[in-house]
């Protein structure tokens, strides 16, 4: 069983010390870093975010963050995919001290080749900065995600710590309807019933766009021919599988003990901050986990989102959940504990925790 640090938004008195980033801040000091970090470079790998989206980490947290690895001799920087668009929200060399830097470069060739054999899934490129980093903190914002359902510690490495080459290999692996082209009469059927436009003709050739899917079947019970079924032994989940094995790939190349996990469960939206815009929270935000098991604190973070607090504000209107499982696999149709069975799999952490509550 492995320790879950948390500390909620909830507060019992209008004092600045009952506020979240104070519980952040003492939270820090119960993590252990201060003795881990001293003189080392760190990486803080986080989502700067994309667009007019406004739902990332606040800058406050962040700076909080980085004046802590400082104060304890750490020699801290900020990186991301691409951070081309951080000054919008306000993750600025300027404020934190420290550079904020593209994973891969500037150029993104800035990487280390790791070879895996995952179906059509073949090579992790390990962004430079990350692979000579000596420590690093995962930070990251807790949100849905269409392609598995949730998005958190694991996605913010498999998909922000690796080069474009690596995220579309893993995109790759998403599927789940199948297509017979010789029973197609292309009458568009299919396309006229889809309520979250994953599907299309290109020419002769039907794509689904699995990041929108739901896999809700609307396309297979209205074509008259039977062209389309959903194939039950694959789809979503070769893409969790695919996101475990690069995060335990990455992982691999870090000095061992030189990892912690950070979760914001603020703002938790229907999509992932990619999209480059922000929706209503599905739920209230719930506040900040930290672990250096990535497994624990993923299912601590998934078991404090719940049905009974959604937000139906959160939802497009229209929108209908499904009956059952978790509140994200009811909205995407993807079950999000799979990501965290392959990792615990692999040996990355464990799925038992226990909470220990910093206030």
């Amino acid at each position: 069983m492995s320790e879950v640090l948390f500390s909620s938004v909830k507060y019992s008195a209008f004092e600045a010390s009952q506020t979240l980033p104070a519980k952040f801040t003492r939270l820090l000091e119960n993590t252990g870093l201060k003795d881990k970090v001293a003189g080392k470079n760190v990486a803080v790998k986080m989502h700067v975010g994309r667009g007019i989206g406004y739902t990332t980490i606040s800058p406050l947290f962040v700076k909080i963050l980085i004046d802590f690895l400082k104060k304890y001799g750490a020699k801290p920087f900020i990186c991301d995919q691409t951070v081309s668009q951080a000054k919008t929200r306000g993750y600025t060399e300027e404020l934190f001290g420290v550079p904020v830097l593209d994973v891969c470069g500037l150029l993104g060739e800035y990487y280390y080749e790791e070879n895996v054999s995952y179906k059509t899934f073949t090579n992790v490129d390990v962004a430079g900065y990350i692979h000579d980093a000596d420590f690093l903190i995962n930070l990251s914002h807790v949100k849905g995600h269409g392609s598995c359902g949730y998005g958190g510690a694991c996605k913010n490495i498999a998909m922000g710590c690796v080069t474009d080459r690596t995220r579309q290999q893993i995109h790759r692996l998403e599927g789940g309807i199948t297509w017979d082209k010789d029973k197609c009469t292309h009458c568009q059927a299919c396309i006229a019933s889809c309520n979250h436009d994953a599907n299309s003709f290109d020419g002769e050739l039907y794509n689904v766009d699995y990041h929108h899917c739901t896999y809700c079947g609307h396309c297979v019970k209205v074509c008259p021919t039977n062209a389309i079924a959903i194939d039950q032994s694959g789809g979503y989940d070769y893409f969790q599988t695919g996101m475990a094995l690069c995060t335990k790939t990455v992982l691999e190349t870090l000095p061992s003990d030189s990892v912690y996990h950070i979760n914001f469960l603020t703002n938790i939206t229907i999509i992932c901050d990619c999209w480059g815009l922000s929706t209503p929270s599905l739920v209230p935000d719930i506040g900040v986990m930290a672990s250096s098991d990535i497994v624990s604190l993923e299912r601590a973070c998934l078991d404090a989102i719940k049905v009974e607090d959604l937000i139906d504000a959160g939802l497009p209107e229209g929108h209908e959940l499904g009956l059952s499982g978790h509140l994200l696999e009811r909205i995407h149709r993807k079950n999000p504990f799979i990501q965290l069975e392959k990792l615990e799999e692999y040996g990355l952490g464990t799925q038992e925790y226990s909470i220990n509550e910093i206030k």
